[in-house]
């Protein structure tokens, strides 16, 4: 673990308290702009945060395993689960279809986990578009070349797919502006902390912390009457 990373997370363990509701981290980017490996990095070092597992109809990657990257179903399997309601969102990116399950937000929100959802430029417009408490990270490849070369290290796309995947990116580049945040991955250490640093900075808003903050000044106002008692005897 970097020392970037540690120091931020000893420094920051006292909000690290979950809200009353968690809040949805919507983090996107063009395929193979490392938002993946970014959300594995912070899972590792952001207590109380989990991720949001999607449902796709592509193949699994050598690597990949059903239910911890992705649920793997076919295309008669999605088209039930759309028909019957079970998606925030979904959407049709090269040619496959990724849907995130509604049931799955709903649930680790409602018990105070802040959840990471890891979409498309589609994805994430689909969930602004819900207006639910949600915050939205872009991840920016720093070149053109770079972004080719991960792809190309990556090994898992035929040359048509790699063609495509490097002429749709442009067009979701355009989007960054529409995200509350962006983070220009080209130093792994420091893209990790600024990350977990959006994290944090957003469990600490006023607004998220209604709850703890009306505990605390009911305690100072539970003192100050006793005070007060105290004092007239």
């Amino acid at each position: 673990m970097s020392s970037k990373v540690t120091e931020l997370q000893e420094t920051t363990t006292s909000i690290q308290q979950p809200a009353t509701r968690g809040t949805l981290f919507v983090v996107s980017s063009p395929s193979g702009g490392g938002k993946g490996t970014l959300i594995r990095r912070v899972l590792e070092v952001v207590g109380n945060l989990s991720y949001s597992v999607s449902y796709t109809t592509r193949g699994p990657r050598p690597t990949e395993i059903n239910g911890r990257e992705y649920f793997f179903v076919d295309r008669a399997e999605f088209e039930e689960m759309v028909a019957g309601g079970e998606f925030l969102e979904w959407a049709c990116v090269h040619g496959n279809y990724y849907g995130t399950s509604k049931r799955q937000i709903a649930e680790k929100t409602a018990a105070g986990i802040d959840i990471v959802l890891e979409v498309d430029v589609q994805g994430a417009a689909s969930v602004r578009q819900l207006l639910m408490d949600s915050v939205s990270v872009f991840i920016l490849p720093p070149s053109y070349q770079v972004l080719k070369d991960r792809l190309c290290a990556r090994g898992t796309d035929t040359p048509e797919s790699l063609d495509l995947r490097m002429r749709n990116a442009p067009e979701e580049l355009r989007q960054y502006s529409s995200f509350d945040y962006v983070i220009i991955n080209d130093e792994i250490e420091r893209a990790v902390a600024q990350l977990a640093s959006i994290i944090y900075a957003e469990r600490a808003r006023c607004v998220r912390q209604e709850g703890l903050v009306r505990k605390v000044m009911e305690e100072f106002r539970s003192a100050e009457i006793k005070n007060s008692i105290n004092g007239q005897s």
